[in-house]
């Protein structure tokens, strides 16, 4: 009688490899080729000339996927009902009337001139102010990643000078992301930490210590303030521009110098000061400034375009899986039409493939238990400000959004050539026939769980995953959708193919695109986002990530 034993074991074992096998998500098979080559051929034609933001093709760009939603029936997500989520886009030009002067004493005082000594920041308020100077080393504040330049107290009423970028950049180990440019680093965040603390003004230097060598400051600042306008605009969101209510200014690294003396240091020994673990005790300076600027801010309105398919869960359809692409481009250079196929048609059409397989398999009864969102965000080459419009104030709260699946480039295979140039700097040389059959999966750093599910997912797709690029100094991980979404504590994964020599230019044509294996890296971004939105927990970030908060 002893086949009772090991029939029960048996049954036991097949339970456990049941749970364990991966259900293959429905309609993966609906994700083909040539479906996704058909839109790809009009997404980036040459009559959509690069669908630059604030363009008619921009704008044709984002009626084309909304039809495309709506035809396939997944229900709006945007603004009142609609497919559209609006936002609004700010463009700088400088005013008149920009000035500053320092005060070392009574009878000592500088007057320093708009253009040679100082210029405004694009972002900076309209205004004056007037403070004693203080030395804030790099002015970050960074409470999560154990680093505030500003922990020992207030700077109400002062003027904080500050180093650009930050402490530790060529340290792999640094807690400021490492070798990745930390966010908040950005010049943005510094000047709204200063604000948050009491300071009137900011004023930025370059960190000479770091970047040493002659700067011509007359030549950048008219650089950054051209007499004409550049052919891509430099647009800031304007949500974020706006919170920003103090001057910030630029200044020469020689007038820097002059305003450092007291100290009985220069200024590259205050920078190498500055280089301290957890942040910088303020110095106070001998000097009073007064600082005036004006700059014009003018209004971009702009939009992504979202979808839903409502989960089938009655607890867990309020939660929220992300897949998303960004539609925009950069438009053209002259005769060039600069088509984008790949940067960042190719994720796209993938979205709108993942989004079709999500209809077909509802269609069968096969809902997902969590709700999914698809996304198609503007402007990401701009500085992924549609992206960050939602992230910072989502339609749905951010404590729900379980995680978020970004395609940025998924048709090519990743060539780096010797003598490539700086768009190519800190990637191993590398062949594209070496990454045939990659795709990049960046974010994994950030959480173990996302790591597991998308080595999981793949199991069944075969694609050779490549977990490299968290931490190098092409700054790849902060340089598309996802990134906004990880500064939120939300768990974030960029799928990549890689960057080639047509990168950025007239040759990421559609028939250059390797549709094979873009169907494999959709199917794959589409298994994911099913088991995601199909598991009974939810994936975390690791220890040392910012918590997810509430809207």
């Amino acid at each position: 009688m002893r086949t009772r034993p090991l029939l029960a074991a048996a049954l036991v074992l097949s339970a456990l490899a049941g749970a364990s096998a991966q259900e293959r998500a429905p309609q993966s098979d609906s994700i083909r080729k040539d479906d996704l080559r058909a839109d790809l051929f009009f997404l980036a034609s040459d009559n959509m000339r690069g669908r630059l933001t604030g363009t008619p093709e921009n704008m044709i760009a984002a009626e084309w996927i909304k039809a495309r939603f709506e035809r396939l029936g997944l229900a709006p997500a945007g603004d009142e009902g609609s497919y559209f989520h609006s936002f609004n886009l700010l463009t700088a030009t400088l005013g008149s009337g920009n000035r500053m002067e320092v005060a070392r004493d009574e009878k000592a005082t500088l007057q320093l001139a708009s253009g040679q000594d100082f210029h405004p920041q694009r972002f900076s308020a309209s205004g004056q102010a007037k403070g004693a100077l203080v030395f804030a080393g790099y002015g970050i504040h960074a409470p999560a990643q154990g680093y505030d330049d500003y922990r020992t107290g207030s700077m109400a009423g002062k003027v904080v000078l500050v180093l650009d970028h930050e402490p530790g950049e060529r340290d792999p180990t640094s807690r400021l992301d490492g070798v990745v440019t930390a966010e908040a680093a950005n010049a943005l965040r510094k000047t709204l930490a200063a604000q948050s603390r009491g300071a009137v003004a900011v004023l930025f230097v370059a960190d000479v210590h770091n970047h040493p060598g002659p700067v011509n400051f007359e030549a950048a600042a008219r650089a950054y303030w051209p007499d004409a306008p550049p052919r891509i605009e430099r647009y800031t969101l304007a949500a974020l521009m706006e919170q920003v209510r103090i001057p910030a200014a630029q200044i020469s690294p020689a007038l820097a110098a002059s305003l450092v003396e007291p100290t009985g240091k220069s200024l590259e020994e205050l920078g190498r000061a500055a280089e301290i673990a957890g942040g910088f005790t303020p110095i106070a300076l001998q000097a009073t400034v007064d600082i005036t600027t004006s700059v014009n801010r003018h209004v971009v309105p702009d939009r992504n375009v979202l979808a839903r398919i409502e989960g089938a869960d009655p607890k867990l359809k309020d939660e929220w899986v992300i897949v998303c692409a960004h539609y925009d481009h950069d438009g053209t250079d002259g005769t060039r039409i600069l088509n984008g196929a790949d940067d960042d048609g190719s994720g796209t059409v993938g979205l709108l493939e993942i989004a079709e397989a999500y209809v077909l398999a509802a269609r069968e009864g096969r809902r997902p238990r969590r709700s999914v969102l698809f996304a198609a965000w503007n402007s990401e080459e701009r500085g992924l400000l549609g992206a960050w419009a939602y992230a910072d104030r989502p339609l749905v709260a951010r404590d729900r959004i379980v995680a978020v699946l970004n395609m940025d480039m998924i048709g090519r295979n990743e060539e780096v050539p010797e003598g490539g140039g700086n768009r190519f700097r800190g990637l191993d040389i590398q062949t594209a026939e070496s990454n045939r059959n990659a795709v990049n999966v960046i974010g994994t750093a950030r959480s173990a769980d996302m790591k597991t599910s998308v080595t999981r997912a793949n199991a069944s797709i075969g694609l050779e995953l490549k977990f490299r690029y968290d931490n190098n100094v092409s700054n790849l991980m902060r340089r598309s959708d996802h990134w906004p979404f990880l500064q939120h504590g939300i768990p974030a994964l960029w799928f990549h193919t890689g960057l080639h020599p047509d990168y950025h230019t007239n040759y990421d044509r559609p028939e250059k695109i390797n549709y094979d294996k873009m169907e494999k890296v959709a199917r794959l971004v589409y298994q994911m986002s099913y088991d995601l939105a199909q598991q009974p927990g939810r994936p975390a970030l690791d220890a040392g990530s910012p918590a997810p908060t509430a809207r």
